[in-house]
């Protein structure tokens, strides 16, 4: 696939992927957060305000070059992505709470992300840069993220057993989509993505660690129980690296590869990071089980 193709085509794939969000989500995901308060503010915080300056701190400790460090502040600022749904459920985690924080997550990176990036670039690049998130690319993102969930939720509410088919299908078409968006991408910016891996990789590891600790130690230090400290690790750890690489390659927005690297990278590392951790932490809970679970009786 022709790489420009590519990038004309990443609104798409991103619009279909935020549908089949939509098909999943119902009013009552939202306010679900008075059953798990504790644990959604401490995921949200960690989310929103911690985990940003942490990667500001990684950036500045490392010297990175202007864009990539806009990059991955681009990565910090996004929200979890439903991959982090599948992991809770795979390794003992509250799948309930990974919905309610996707939900949450994806309305308020709607404010958050922007106002990062433009601060982030001011910053790192310079107020008089062309690349940024400008007002109405600011809409854009709206249009792109909001539009596709609020589709999906009027079709889930009205025709529930409609959305329920539709679900696998979606999701399979925008695994396909993505899948074909990404690779015609990932070819056309090969040697950009070669050349920063040395670069950046290191740092986006660090980030993927640290986001993945903080996700499960910051619930647990505040009495939050085991499987709610996983589906928060699994949230925060796995970041929404489609929608930053989006956002970062399409023409409409900031039409930087060199931004996108970060997000490329921690996209593919934290899939492995994440199954370790989730390893880990199923066996944690599962030593916990056996040590409340009172002695067999002698016969």
């Amino acid at each position: 696939m022709n790489s420009d193709v590519s990038l004309v085509l990443f609104p798409v794939a991103l619009g279909i992927v935020m549908l089949g969000l939509g098909l999943t989500l119902t009013v009552d995901d939202f306010r679900r957060v008075a059953t798990y308060p504790r644990a959604v503010v401490v995921a949200l915080v960690c989310q929103m305000l911690v985990l940003p300056a942490i990667c500001l701190g990684l950036v500045l400790a490392a010297d990175l070059r202007p864009e990539l460090a806009v990059g991955m502040m681009l990565l910090a600022a996004s929200p979890g992505g439903s991959t982090a749904n599948l992991y809770s459920h795979l390794f003992g985690g509250n799948v309930a709470l990974n919905i309610t924080l996707t939900a949450i997550n994806s309305v308020l990176a709607l404010f958050t992300l922007p106002l990062i990036v433009n601060l982030s670039i001011a910053a790192f690049i310079g107020s008089d840069s062309s690349i940024g998130l400008q007002f109405d690319k600011v809409l854009q993102v709206f249009a792109l993220v909001l539009v596709p969930i609020a589709v999906g939720m009027t079709v889930r509410r009205h025709r529930p057993a409609f959305a329920t088919r539709m679900q696998r299908p979606v999701k399979v078409l925008s695994i396909v989509v993505l899948v074909v968006v990404l690779t015609g991408a990932v070819i056309g910016i090969k040697d950009e993505l070669t050349a920063t891996v040395g670069a950046v990789g290191l740092i986006a590891l660090l980030f993927n660690l640290i986001s993945l600790a903080i996700g499960y130690a910051a619930p647990r230090l505040l009495r939050v129980g085991h499987p709610e400290a996983v589906a928060s690790s699994f949230e925060i750890g796995i970041h929404n690296a489609t929608l930053a690489i989006t956002i970062a390659l399409s023409p409409a927005l900031l039409d930087n590869s060199d931004i996108a690297m970060p997000a490329a990278i921690y996209g593919t590392l934290m899939f492995f990071t994440a199954g370790a951790v989730g390893l880990f932490s199923a066996r944690r809970g599962s030593r916990r089980v056996e040590a409340t679970r009172p002695p067999a009786r002698a016969a």
